[in-house]
């Protein structure tokens, strides 16, 4: 393999401004994120493995997704009934991996669809043993006077409430030796002025993590976290992030660039991995150089 410098390895800034209505699609974003659909070799590590997935469509969720289905899982994936288009490409590339691929597609805002998801994926399955809490919402606003009641609860229903419906559904069905992964952010530990909600639902994602772990080892069931800095995902260009912001995007980092989705795969497939049986109440970083997990 060619060593690569990776300031230089994926684009950098500026960007071309765009905007799409939320949630956005991966596939109409210049340049198209690279979720590893061409790089990701697999060599085994899940095989036999079976992952439920929200966000699975786009983002760290997709890049999971393809990993894991690599390395020999059967995945299963929720999503929003509006990123069919996504899904649809995960479910191929999944299927292309030789592994089962589940669609189930849905608003995680809802309770009943939560526990509902849980049960579907467990069927068609046979089973769970690795469960990615990834899917969030994120809407920039320059004053905490813009947020109205209805988006703050939108915001926490998705990203604090549905982690929670998920986890207490999913619980009965993993044995000793699954794996819980929450998708954190930067956000948690540095939140930036114009993501006021966002940022408090990844300090809590981070606290659900390692409270969690403490609560699950006797179970032998680990929980972890990934703490992603600025990544190129549909969450930048569907309200996520001001124009100004996005033409910039991560060239404020030291590595001068943002992350692609497919740079943190590996971090998922480390932490659902039986040789990372010693990880859990952790958060592992991949920021670039800023941030801290």
């Amino acid at each position: 393999m060619t060593i690569q410098d990776p300031k230089s390895k994926y684009p950098k800034p500026p960007f071309k401004r765009q905007e799409q209505p939320w949630p956005g699609l991966a596939g109409k974003m210049e340049p198209r994120p690279d979720h590893g659909e061409t790089s990701y070799k697999g060599s085994g590590r899940l095989a036999g493995r079976r992952a439920l997935i929200t966000g699975g469509d786009s983002g760290m969720g997709r890049a999971a997704a393809i990993a894991f289905a690599r390395e020999g899982a059967d995945v299963a994936i929720n999503y929003l009934p509006d990123e069919e288009a996504d899904a649809r490409e995960v479910i191929d590339l999944i299927e292309q991996a030789g592994r089962k691929g589940v669609a189930l597609p849905g608003d995680l805002r809802s309770e009943a669809f939560c526990v509902q998801m849980v049960t579907d994926a467990v069927d068609a399955l046979g089973g769970l043993d690795i469960l990615v809490s990834n899917a969030a919402r994120q809407q920039t606003r320059a004053s905490i006077l813009d947020i109205s009641s209805e988006d703050f609860d939108a915001t926490m229903k998705t990203n604090i409430y549905a982690p929670f419906w998920i986890i207490k559904a999913a619980l009965p069905h993993l044995a000793p030796g699954s794996s819980i992964i929450g998708t954190t952010s930067e956000q948690a530990n540095d939140p930036s002025k114009d993501l006021y909600d966002y940022a408090q639902t990844k300090a809590a994602t981070t606290s659900y993590v390692r409270s969690l772990a403490k609560q699950l080892a006797p179970k032998g069931i680990r929980v972890n976290g990934v703490a992603p800095g600025p990544i190129w995902t549909p969450l930048q260009v569907s309200g996520g992030a001001t124009m100004e912001k996005l033409e910039q995007f991560g060239g404020d980092t030291p590595l001068e660039r943002p992350g692609q989705p497919g740079e943190l795969a590996g971090i998922y497939v480390r932490l659902a991995e039986e040789d990372g049986s010693y990880a859990t109440g952790q958060v592992y970083g991949a920021m670039g150089g800023g941030g801290r997990p």
